[in-house]
């Protein structure tokens, strides 16, 4: 198995667990991005409101699947809500994240 089938393959697993456990998809990239394209259903907190709307995200007491366009925002919303008591993980970039689902 190569770095990237171990790499690729271990965040599918691990994101179809957390698709298993009800999940949400997290999008913390701007309005603007997501209008462009988005992930069916995923719902849109912009990095710039996470913490504002923290609550929000703990009342739907669910995982957390984050993305954004790269994996940087969504690295960044991951430790936020972490800190935060929310089971969470970074599903990268939005590509990757897509990868992940099928």
């Amino acid at each position: 198995m190569g770095l990237f089938s171990f790499l690729f393959g271990n965040k599918k697993n691990q994101t179809q667990q957390y698709i298993n456990k009800g999940a949400i998809i997290l999008d913390v990239r701007t309005q603007k991005e997501y209008d462009a394209r988005h992930i069916e259903k995923a719902t849109l907190i912009p990095l710039s409101e996470l913490k504002s709307r923290l609550q929000e995200i703990k009342r739907l007491n669910k995982p957390v699947i984050a993305h954004c366009a790269s994996g940087i925002r969504s690295s960044q919303a991951t430790q936020i809500l972490k800190a935060n008591g929310v089971d969470v993980i970074n599903g990268g970039g939005i590509n990757t994240l897509k990868k992940a689902l099928e």
